[in-house]
């Protein structure tokens, strides 16, 4: 009682000033400055010609030296009015929101696996995770090519063998549904070490303590997963979690190379591919950069939540 009357009749604290920047601050944004400039410098340049093209009618001929008009607004009216950039927009969001979040779940997964795994199996399956995100993407693309080649494919013959005789030279590179089927296959199992040593490094900043107690209170493993470890590790779950989708926003790699399988192209594009297609397919640079401007829009869109959130950890 006489704590609470104390606090009550205590004098209101002060508002919090803003720190001034030390000197030594000043000498850690000068050692900045420089790496700043180069950044700024090969990453600014692209944007700004990829924004000026995105202006102009900029086609085959001014590849030639032929100078480029002013447009304005019309290759964005006419790309954005366009019903296949809408279908492949909506393709990319679904295609890499399954993807990260099926990515992000079994990363934590394997993470949990190696916590309570035994030292020889945790360090088998590390270095097994290693192997696979150190594989090139060609030779990672070509491998699942292979299983899944519809003459002579390891998976169909599987399935023949078990029984299911309609998998018989089934074609899975031939339909958008199990294309992205295979697709999915393979970026995932790129990326899942990535998220899978990530957060294992944030379980092993869980402190043991925390679970025990957790543990004589009462709560099941689930429980103490959900309301002590989950929030404890928040923060790497949503680094790995952004930059899943970001990447997976970005695919262009895999997608290309699977197509050449035989896929029908128009129907499997993806915002990557649908660029390259514009611009060296058909020519038209200046459509290819104004859908680069709204994919890097769309990047910035997904990220600005997790920068706002540093943002206010910095303000505090």
């Amino acid at each position: 009682m006489t704590a609470t009357l104390a606090r009550a009749t205590a004098p209101p604290t002060a508002p919090r000033r803003r720190r001034r920047p030390t000197r030594r601050q000043g000498v850690a944004y000068l050692l900045l400055a420089p790496a700043v400039a180069v950044l700024a410098i090969g990453l600014g340049y692209p944007v700004w010609w990829q924004v000026t093209s995105s202006f102009k009618e900029f086609g085959l001929a001014q590849q030639f030296g032929q100078p480029a008009p002013w447009v304005g607004l019309d290759n964005y009216v006419r790309i954005f009015t366009s019903d296949a950039l809408w279908a492949v927009v909506l393709r990319s969001i679904a295609f890499c929101l399954f993807n990260a979040f099926v990515t992000v779940a079994i990363g934590v997964g394997l993470a949990l696996l190696m916590r309570a795994a035994g030292r020889w199996a945790r360090l088998a399956l590390q270095v097994a995770m290693l192997l696979a995100w150190a594989m090139p993407m060609v030779a990672a693309v070509t491998v699942f090519k292979w299983l899944f080649d519809w003459r002579t494919g390891v998976v169909n013959w599987l399935f023949v063998r078990a029984g299911v005789v309609e998998m018989h030279e089934h074609h899975w590179l031939a339909s958008p549904l199990s294309f992205f089927l295979v697709a999915s296959l393979v970026i995932i199992w790129m990326s899942v070490p990535f998220v899978a040593l990530s957060v294992y490094a944030g379980l092993m900043q869980v402190p043991e303590e925390v679970r025990e107690a957790a543990r004589i209170d009462g709560a099941s493993a689930t429980q103490q997963f959900w309301h002590v470890t989950v929030p404890m590790i928040r923060p790497v779950l949503a680094i790995v979690l952004l930059l899943q989708i970001i990447w997976d926003l970005r695919v262009f790699g895999q997608i290309r190379l699977l197509q050449d399988g035989g896929a029908p192209v128009g129907d499997t594009n993806l915002l990557g591919n649908f660029i390259f297609e514009l611009g060296i397919g058909r020519q038209d640079f200046a459509g290819a950069a104004a859908v680069s401007i709204f994919v890097l829009a769309l990047t910035a869109l997904v990220s600005w939540p997790y920068v706002r959130a540093l943002i206010k950890e910095l303000d505090r």
